[in-house]
């Protein structure tokens, strides 16, 4: 029997592989609580070593240099998958490395993210890679390297051809399952053909009201068609407002003392979802101006080159109004330098228009935005009988830090320098300025005039950043554990004084429900076909959502189900409690009904936006 030496086993092309398998297995755990070594071996391990015989036998001169500069940047994308997924809750693809630019919205928690472990990605390059190349420089040889890329290259040829015979539907459960490379080759392929789900088969607005258990009525027979005809239109969009903080009190204080007020004359609807995606606020004021559904795995403004898409910009105007959005921010980010346009705004005020005032986080204070907005208007209602006026708040944006001037709580201690007591400050102060500019809409007249939709565009509790210490701090304020449910639900008030006295809705509804909702009040119909409907004529729901929960995952009138995703199994919980449950009565009939819902979105906006 022939001998294997250990010199053999000892080859630096084996011990290449192996520091590398062992780096790669390292993230599966973390990211995907992955411990299955033949699936790692066999799935994930193939392509990423295949990348690295390639160098090899590429780079015959400058062999080491390539390997190492290979393990640098792979140590730099793990982290970079770690931590987002660790803020996110889902696996990054090249979509969202796309914008890498766009970082500086989380910039701020980025250090909440880390942990000392982390840097055991960086291991190999600055240790154990100049180990094996001190001693193995003189006796290396990598011609064998072709023979691994072959081999390699066969069993990831054969994974990612297994691979493209499964549906994407969920980015993440199908890196798990498929392999992180594989993902991405499947994402870039459906994406070239459009719209990964996108389908042609049309359906009526009274199929879309059955596939959400309602019979369908024209919108101008609705008992609210037309109540507030003729009013100024205001749309607050207020950063990381969650529904929890409405009526709640810390310590005594009030949190939203304004909108509570409010409230009295307003029609508050308190279950309302999140739906954005990776687009995060941009999908957020998609959502608001197509009432179709945000694109998920990319950002819907990529998605946009600037041509006239049917939004509520463009409708209002049809019917009278001047259009204008404010938000102090670059006009790049998140491409509003195309989305804008492309929605039909008149007038729009980003970043180079509102001063850099009272900087807090990465912009002016919100102070400085609604003064603006108020001396605008100003000008404008000379030019225009009624105004629509789009105004989109960015101090409460994490991680929530405020200046002390600005902290109007009165926190206990064990709240003082916690990510929940800033997140509760941060709202404190918007909710100020929302109060002092409905004073400043009142000064001038036009209060009673108007109705101001308020909402809030997702979460702003969520992933790593929220500690054991603040998660013992929300169940002390809400009187149960944080869920899903707080996580995701949004406020979402109509105030409309001499309209509505305080009436709360607590039926299901989705921020794509609020554009249909809102035309509906006006008086007026839209000239494209909408996926939302109106929140006060219709009581049943079936909402999607991408991004944020596993592709298939729905949420229905007595149901919340998520679908499987890379760390955890599929759940169903009773949508009032928040509790598991076993009953799958209708379950599949759900998941197939809230897919062709989306699925027909997205057949919608890829024909508006490729017009």
């Amino acid at each position: 029997m022939k001998r294997i030496s250990l010199t053999g086993l000892l080859h630096p092309i084996i011990l290449l592989f192996v520091v590398m398998f062992i780096k790669i297995y390292a993230l599966q755990v973390v990211v995907f609580e992955n411990t299955s070594f033949l699936h790692v071996l066999l799935v994930e391990f193939p392509m990423w070593a295949l990348g690295l015989s390639g160098l090899m036998m590429f780079f015959k001169k400058r062999t080491w240099t390539a390997i190492w500069l290979y393990n640098f940047f792979l140590s730099i994308l793990f982290i970079v998958v770690v931590y987002y997924t660790r803020y996110f809750s889902t696996v990054p693809s090249y979509y969202d490395v796309k914008q890498i630019y766009q970082s500086n919205s989380v910039g701020g928690t980025v250090a909440l993210l880390g942990s000392p472990y982390d840097f055991l990605f960086f291991i190999d390059v600055v240790l154990i890679l100049p180990l094996i190349w001190f001693f193995k420089k003189n006796t290396a040889s990598f011609a064998s390297a072709n023979k691994f890329a072959i081999g390699f290259g066969c069993i990831g040829l054969i994974m990612t051809i297994i691979a493209f015979r499964y549906p994407l539907i969920d980015v993440s459960y199908f890196a798990k399952k498929h392999g992180y490379i594989q993902s991405q080759f499947v994402q870039a392929y459906e994406n070239s053909l459009g719209t990964a789900f996108a389908s042609q088969e049309h359906l009526s607005e009274k199929e879309l009201e059955k596939l959400k258990g309602n019979t369908f009525v024209p919108a101008v027979q609705h008992d609210t068609f037309g109540l507030a005809r003729n009013r100024h239109v205001f749309i607050i969009q207020v950063e990381s407002l969650q529904e929890f903080t409405i009526n709640q009190r810390i310590h005594g204080q009030e949190i939203t003392p304004n909108l509570n007020a409010l409230l009295k004359e307003s029609a508050y609807f308190d279950h309302v979802y999140q739906q954005i995606g990776a687009g995060n606020t941009s999908d957020s004021e998609w959502l608001i101006h197509t009432s179709l559904y945000p694109e998920g795995m990319d950002p819907t403004v990529n998605t946009i080159d600037g041509t006239e898409i049917p939004s509520l910009a463009w409708t209002l105007k049809k019917n009278g109004y001047g259009a204008a959005t404010y938000h102090a921010d670059d006009i790049t980010y998140w491409s509003r330098d195309k989305l804008y346009p492309a929605l039909g705004f008149d007038y729009i005020f980003t970043s180079n228009e509102i001063p850099n005032e009272k900087e807090i986080g990465f912009g002016p204070a919100d102070e400085v935005l609604f003064n603006f907005v108020e001396d605008e208007l100003v000008k404008q209602l000379k030019t225009h009988d009624r105004m629509y006026s789009n105004i989109i708040t960015l101090t409460s944006h994490t991680p929530f830090e405020m200046p002390e001037e600005y902290e109007f709580l009165d926190l206990p201690e064990n709240y003082k320098d916690t990510y929940v007591g800033n997140y509760f400050q941060s709202v404190r102060y918007t909710d100020e300025q929302i109060g002092l500019f409905i004073k400043k809409l009142k000064k001038l007249g036009i209060y009673d005039e108007s109705i101001i939709l308020i909402y809030g565009d997702h979460s702003g509790l969520h992933g790593a950043p929220v500690t054991d210490k603040d998660k013992i701090l929300l169940k002390e304020v809400l009187g149960h554990e944080y869920t899903m449910q707080d996580r995701f639900v949004v406020p979402v008030l109509f105030t409309a004084p001499g309209l509505f006295t305080g009436e709360t809705y607590s039926h299901l509804g989705g921020q794509i429900d609020l554009m249909p909702t809102l035309l509906n009040l006006l008086g007026i119909e839209h000239d494209t076909q909408m996926i939302g409907h109106n929140l006060f004529h219709y009581k049943k729901n079936l909402l999607g959502m991408r991004y944020y929960l596993p592709g298939g995952s729905f949420i229905s009138d007595k149901t919340f189900y998520t679908a499987p995703s890379a760390k955890l199994p599929a759940s169903i919980y009773n949508r009032k409690t928040m509790k598991k449950t076993k009953n799958t009565n209708g379950l599949q009939k759900s998941i197939d009904n809230t897919l062709s819902i989306m699925q027909y979105s997205d057949y919608i906006r890829k024909e508006q936006t490729e017009e």
